[in-house]
């Protein structure tokens, strides 16, 4: 087994010490993605910096009609809290859907972002919901933080601190499970607020999460199922895996749509 020194930070200031310090340091929350890969060694940090200690890090704050939720807060925390639920039930219905229990009480929201699977469900939703990503140095539109598989806009040391999701009037995400795994084979939420009609897709680009316009303009101008009836969803782009082609993808995409605006 490789040497890896475990620092629990108490701040911000904390951590950027510790990664400056650090060979190779990594940040942890919850795990679910990087003590995995640790254990297949696939990954060897050099460093383990713990962040859930740190104040504002964890649980969901409001303001107004915006949910502020702390980048270490578990999945299991984000579908039971209250004003999650009141504020937007379809992103405590997506937290809810994670995994399974064990995941969902030590994964967290930043950690998964931050990971951003193609098939993670977070993503999706963040996306269509509009959300911003706040760390320590700025804050960054969904739409420019996921920038394909595994990458972000997150940089060199900067740390995600918080996610801002303001209420939707209407939205809600569903998704085909992966039975063995529990990732969305496909995923797709779907949104109505101050930021227009958005519809994101999880676990079928190619180059991970995205936007489908085709979908967004026709539930503009129709929030109803049968709007979609009409709009094509090309497997041009779309993963195809010994799970499910590009075009069974393509055809998911329309299906999850139309029962996601059914239960918004």
């Amino acid at each position: 087994m490789y040497p890896t020194k475990y620092t629990k930070a108490a701040s911000i200031d904390d951590v950027l010490a510790a990664l400056a310090a650090g060979e190779d340091a990594k940040l942890l929350a919850g795990g679910q993605t990087l003590l995995a890969t640790m254990k297949q060694h696939l990954a060897a940090p050099s460093d383990l910096i713990d962040v859930r200690a740190i104040d504002g890090m964890s649980g969901v704050t409001t303001d107004g009609d915006t949910l502020v939720i702390g980048a270490a807060t578990t999945h299991a925390d984000v579908a039971g809290n209250a004003d999650v639920q009141r504020l937007c039930p379809a992103l405590a219905s997506l937290a809810g859907g994670i995994g399974d229990p064990a995941v969902r009480y030590a994964g967290t929201i930043g950690g998964s972002i931050a990971n951003n699977d193609p098939a993670a469900d977070y993503p999706a939703g963040l996306l269509a919901l509009g959300a911003t990503i706040v760390t320590n140095t700025r804050e960054i539109a969904a739409d420019d933080f996921f920038e394909g598989l595994f990458t972000t806009a997150l940089d060199e040391g900067e740390i995600i601190t918080a996610v801002r999701v303001t209420a939707p009037a209407k939205a809600a995400y569903m998704k085909f499970r992966q039975p063995a795994s529990l990732f969305a084979l496909v995923g797709v939420c779907v949104a109505d607020g101050a930021g227009g009609t958005r519809v994101a897709v999880t676990g079928a680009g190619e180059d991970g999460v995205f936007r489908h316009e085709g979908l967004e303009a026709a539930l503009s101008g129709n929030w109803a199922a049968a709007a979609t009836e009409g709009v094509s969803v090309d497997s041009d782009g779309l993963m195809s895996d010994m799970h499910g082609s590009a075009d069974y993808r393509a055809n998911l995409i329309k299906v999850l749509a139309k029962r996601a605006v059914d239960a918004s």
